[in-house]
């Protein structure tokens, strides 16, 4: 694999009239194409601020960002985010969810229809093309919210807390379509979440942050079985242990 992301001495310094604070501190990791990574630690810590940074909706204070070797200097058409609502416009159907935004960037890079159309059927949501999200449930509108964010054929997705809303049986449901979607369509993946459990199921490598000004406190290899599903891989007679010292991190 190559490498697809890298940070490397990346600082971010909010500033008012009246004072400056430090939010991130000297974060550098790489990722490499194709694998799945969570960000977490505790709340303000600067996890959404991170992937901000890399989407370029925020710009770094010193340090690099750099996609495929390009310095992030604006926001990048090589990034697709999803955030913990699934903002789908209520007055449009499924389909034409999906397709605003290779309509807004003239098809572009972007997925052809009949693909779309190949995830809506193999998600089970091609029946629904016609629906209002309204007539949806909350599994099904996070599948539609991924499958209109992959429409543009971005190279990384940045998932923020996207499952945070759903309740737990469903929550854990979508975690395994969310996670066979990424790896099936060979996705680079950046997950932040608060939900350690979550991470561990998901990711090839969990990044720990420490408590505000964020920094990289350790990094975390997930050895389990990558062709397993989330559901699965919390039964792994190693996934206990891996909590407990992601736990004892977290402290």
């Amino acid at each position: 694999m190559s490498k697809i992301l890298e940070l490397k001495n990346v600082y971010l310094t909010y500033q008012t009239l009246k004072s400056e604070t430090l939010a991130i501190s000297d974060v550098s990791f790489d990722v490499e194409s194709g694998e799945f990574i969570s960000i977490v630690g505790p709340s303000g810590c600067g996890k959404t601020t991170i992937l901000s940074m890399i989407s370029g909706l925020l710009p770094v204070s010193s340090g690099k960002i750099l996609i495929d070797g390009e310095i992030v200097t604006k926001v990048s058409t090589n990034v697709g985010y999803m955030f913990q609502r699934d903002n789908l416009f209520e007055w449009l159907n499924v389909y034409d969810n999906i397709m605003i935004g290779p309509k807004i960037n003239h098809k572009k890079n972007c997925l052809p229809p009949e693909k779309l159309r190949e995830l809506l059927n193999k998600y089970g949501l091609l029946e629904f093309e016609k629906s209002k999200p309204n007539e949806l449930s909350g599994g099904m509108r996070q599948r539609v919210s991924l499958i209109r964010t992959l429409a543009l054929n971005p190279k990384i997705l940045l998932l923020d807390e996207p499952f945070s809303a759903l309740d737990y049986q469903t929550r854990l449901s979508v975690q395994n379509d969310i996670y066979e979607i990424i790896k099936s369509e060979h996705k680079t993946a950046i997950l932040v979440t608060h939900d350690i459990s979550e991470a561990i199921a998901m990711s090839d490598r969990i990044i720990i942050l420490s408590k505000r000004p964020g920094t990289i406190k350790k990094i975390i290899d997930i050895n389990i079985d990558k062709n397993q599903k989330p559901i699965e891989r919390r039964n792994n007679s190693i996934f206990n242990s891996y909590f407990k010292t992601l736990w004892e991190e977290l402290q």
